[in-house]
């Protein structure tokens, strides 16, 4: 389970990465609504989801380099601190968006949480749970 969780954490993460810092035009216009793409408000999002993107290559290239090399680490209280990090990333990544989505209930929200954002809203919670739960065995296993 360990191995799936971080190569599913490395190919997630690489994801977010590739579309943040790669596609960065592609992932503002999804958030930024089309009266507002003639601002300074896009080239603003794509620069900062660069800087998102940077974080979620450094999680990308943690897990690669954990899944590789797993004999590193061989107790469990020390894979538990290392998941429990990572389900805090896929976490805040998740939480984020969690006010978003409730105001987009009454037709509010700075982004609409469907299609793309939707599926990465999604995800994110998985992996959180995904992530935290394997953390959670490993902590009580001895």
């Amino acid at each position: 389970m360990l191995t799936v969780v971080l190569a599913l954490n490395t190919v997630w993460f690489g994801l977010a990465f590739h579309l943040f810092w790669m596609r960065g035009r592609i992932f503002a216009k999804i958030v930024v609504p089309r009266e507002h793409r003639d601002t300074p408000v896009l080239e603003t999002l794509i620069l900062s989801g660069r800087f998102l993107g940077g974080f979620n290559l450094a999680f990308a290239a943690l897990n690669a380099m954990l899944l590789f090399n797993q004999s590193l680490y061989p107790e469990n209280d020390q894979w538990s601190l290392l998941l429990a990090g990572c389900a805090i990333a896929h976490g805040t990544q998740f939480l984020i968006n969690v006010p978003v989505a409730i105001r987009n209930r009454s037709g509010g929200g700075v982004w609409q949480v469907k299609g793309l954002m939707l599926f990465i809203f999604v995800t994110d919670f998985s992996m959180m749970a995904l992530n935290g739960g394997l953390a959670a065995h490993y902590f009580i296993t001895p």
